[in-house]
């Protein structure tokens, strides 16, 4: 039982319809074009790296303030959102044991992709080599880029973007099963760049982070297993393939050597 006044879809407040368009749009769009023109270039140098992980992180938590501005503006409250946690160690159980899970199908994907020949690398491994932190210094704003990643992403998809169907959707007996659904899409949509099989991958990882959400209440256990993943796939990939045999990713240059 969510504890919200019944609304309709036509009841959704018009800036709330204004970001779902901007993450459903604007978000997919930007990604894509970005990715594009980056996978575009040869090699990517530290300051090119480290000035994608910034504006990204900029980006991000311009969005999660103007998100919780209008959700405040609008009385979602706090619990609507996933942000109360009232079973604090059941909620850390449950973070603790989905995120070691997600961590280890993620190390199990990098070692297979590892093995793979090299016509059947694809989309991943090119993200990795390109965009992935190479060198030390890249790798500490790469961690300030992931935690940024779990806390932004799951505040706006599991947080907001879930209660706001689950409001549009309050008149239903299934509430929380289409919020699980639609939100995950909206997930999903965000990473339009990554093609088709990644669209899937996120869109199941949404439906799962979404139903971590509604068991436990909250949003916590989902934030640090997406943290947990994003780890895996910045620190430990990069090495992992690049030390595959002849599977080795040339290092992109530095700004000293340009």
């Amino acid at each position: 039982m969510f504890p919200f006044p019944a609304v309709s879809l036509s009841a959704i407040p018009w800036d709330f319809i204004l970001i779902l368009i901007v993450l459903g749009v604007v978000v997919p769009w930007r990604g894509a074009v970005r990715v594009k023109r980056l996978l575009a270039q040869d090699a990517l140098t530290t300051s090119q790296r480290l000035s994608l992980y910034a504006s990204t992180i900029a980006f991000q938590w311009l969005l999660v303030a103007v998100i919780f501005w209008r959700s405040f503006s609008r009385h979602l409250s706090p619990n609507e959102l996933g942000l109360v946690v009232s079973g604090v160690w059941q909620t850390w159980f449950v973070a603790l044991v989905v995120t070691g899970l997600l961590c280890m199908n993620q190390w199990a994907g990098v070692r297979k992709m590892a093995r793979l020949p090299p016509s059947q690398r694809g989309f991943l491994f090119q993200f990795t080599q390109k965009i992935m932190p190479q060198h030390p210094s890249e790798a500490f704003a790469f961690v300030a880029l992931a935690c940024t990643a779990g806390l932004s992403e799951e505040f706006v998809y599991r947080g907001f973007v879930f209660a706001v169907f689950s409001r549009a959707f309050v008149q239903t007996p299934f509430a929380a099963f289409f919020a699980l659904v639609v939100s995950s899409a909206w997930f999903a949509m965000a990473h339009l760049y990554q093609g088709r099989r990644g669209v899937i991958t996120t869109f199941v990882v949404g439906i799962f982070f979404s139903t971590v959400r509604i068991w436990t209440g909250n949003i916590v256990p989902a934030i640090v297993g997406h943290i947990g993943v994003d780890l895996v796939a910045g620190l430990y990939a990069p090495r992992a393939l690049r030390t595959s045999p002849d599977r080795v990713i040339p290092t992109a240059p530095t700004d000293e050597g340009q």
